[in-house]
């Protein structure tokens, strides 16, 4: 039988898209358009004639690399396309839907543990306009084992927070770029650039590139990201007496799970690391628990520090071990337990009899210098959009507190010089807020890096809210040992 070649016609009918093919490219359209409407980027839209193309039309032979007659060739092309398309679709997930974090400290333990894996939404508060917009997916600021940078910091795109989402409400557990990680020192990541530079000197930190590396600038969004948990809301005031959050004046709250550091007295008695295991206190955290032998303690002393002296016996005392209020029930049942004390209350107490203040490190603002016992933040009004703060009593005070917002948030020039406030080159007696500002703390409350070190974390900094923890590894245990901490899966990761 004689083979027809199929003529022009044929060809043409072959090509014809069918019902498939017009569902596509109409759902692609439709999908474009609705994203356009919420994030109001008309220049997708040129994206429609390209759907249209790929999938009725057929122009442009956007699939011509599976024509190859290399086998190795295409084989390798069909990789670097399903690759491609890959890193679109996270990069777009990511950037408004959803993304992936690992609680990488204590400061949130109990609510959320070291190891914890977040699926954290970008929705709920309203997704964020990428401030950054070329930079590579699942690397928040460093690409892995080459030391440089994932991302182009140019262009920058203005900050917009797309509708939908709502506000930020009290004890909210929320995921933010690190406002303090505008500058690092690549050397010192895990340390606040401010802080060190209060403490070493600004010139010898730039200076002395052997401990501290290069001094760099990260973008908004490019900063590390931090939880915590949202203990103040814009326009209030906050302050913390005794370990107790107040809020405009009013006694909060305590989160359920809320951990502080205790001194534990037992009768001598060495606490055995069983007793740490079914606590589920960690490795990290045992290695500040050093007993001390507090034999010669006088019994008027003991007393006045909240301990117990028995037949000329003080017995041990373990010192800084973080405790919630379920823990310090278990503890108490043991026959052995003598007390259990605050550690900043006992700091207090011993700084009264010694007749001195135990101090906390420096904390925020870092440049105003003050002394503020353990347990205690002074009253500190957070900045909302559209209120006014005044220079007019206080102004070391209030420029030391809100400086970092208005300049390096707000990106106004800033000057206090001779008693005066100059804003953009001219003096100002004051100062309206263009954001919205939270205090955030950890529920680790006395081994938790935050607000109270860093200062106030403005709203186009706010990432998201976790949803739900999707895989939970202790980093103490074996594969075989309880590694995998199977009842957190898939609990909420906004635990109250």
């Amino acid at each position: 039988m004689e083979n027809k070649l199929p003529n022009k016609d044929e060809k043409r009918d072959k090509q014809k898209p069918g019902m498939r093919q017009w569902v596509y490219g109409i759902l692609a359209s439709v999908l474009c358009i609705l994203f356009v409407i919420w994030t109001g980027y008309y220049i997708v839209l040129l994206l429609i004639p390209v759907f249209i193309d790929i999938y009725i039309t057929k122009f442009i032979p956007w699939a011509s690399w599976k024509n190859v007659k290399n086998p190795r060739l295409r084989s390798i092309l069909e990789w670097v396309d399903a690759i491609v398309f890959a890193l679109v679709g996270v990069y777009f997930i990511n950037t408004f839907f959803f993304q992936n974090y690992q609680i990488p400290s204590s400061s949130l333990e109990k609510s959320l543990l070291v190891g914890d894996f977040l699926c954290v939404s970008k929705l709920s508060y309203g997704s964020r306009s990428p401030m950054t917009p070329f930079s590579l997916p699942l690397m928040q600021h460093t690409i892995p084992f080459f030391d440089v940078k994932s991302y182009l910091e140019k262009p920058q795109v203005d900050y917009q927070r797309f509708s939908g989402g709502r506000a930020i409400e009290h004890d909210d557990i929320v995921v933010f770029n690190y406002p303090s990680g505008d500058t690092v020192a690549l050397n010192r990541q895990n340390e606040d650039y401010y802080t060190i530079c209060k403490e070493e000197g600004r010139a010898n930190i730039w200076a002395n590139k052997a401990k501290n590396g290069n001094i760099v600038y990260r973008p908004i969004d490019r900063r590390e990201n931090y939880v915590k948990r949202a203990i103040g809301l814009p326009g209030e005031t906050f302050e913390l007496r005794n370990d107790t959050v107040f809020i405009d004046g009013k006694v909060q709250k305590e989160p359920e799970n809320m951990q502080l550091l205790y001194c534990v007295q037992t009768d001598g008695t060495m606490i055995a690391p069983a007793i740490f295991d079914e606590l589920g206190i960690s490795n990290e955290d045992r290695a500040m628990i050093i007993p001390e032998n507090i034999a010669t303690l006088d019994s008027t002393y003991a007393v006045k520090l909240g301990l117990k002296r028995e037949n000329g016996n003080s017995g041990l005392l373990y010192p800084n071990v973080p405790l919630t209020k379920e823990m310090i029930d278990k503890l108490k049942t043991r026959s052995f337990i003598w007390s259990v004390v605050k550690r900043n209350e006992y700091l207090k107490r011993r700084g009264a009899i010694e007749g001195h203040i135990y101090t906390q490190p420096p904390l925020y603002p870092v440049s105003y210098d003050r002394d503020i016992e353990y347990g205690d933040y002074p009253s500190t009004w957070i900045p909302k959009r559209g209120e006014t703060i005044k220079f007019d009593k206080d102004v070391d005070y209030k420029v030391a507190l809100y400086e970092r917002c208005i300049k390096n948030y707000e990106l106004n020039d800033f000057d206090y010089r001779d008693g005066k406030v100059y804003i953009n080159g001219k003096q100002a007696d004051s100062y309206t807020f263009k954001f919205d500002y939270y205090f955030m703390m950890g529920d680790n409350r006395d081994k938790s890096a935050d607000s109270r070190m860093w200062g106030f974390v403005p709203e186009d900094h706010i990432v998201g809210k976790p949803l739900f923890i999707w895989l939970s590894l202790d980093k103490d245990k074996g594969w075989f040992s309880g590694k995998i901490r199977w009842s957190r899966l898939f609990t909420s990761g906004n635990k109250k």
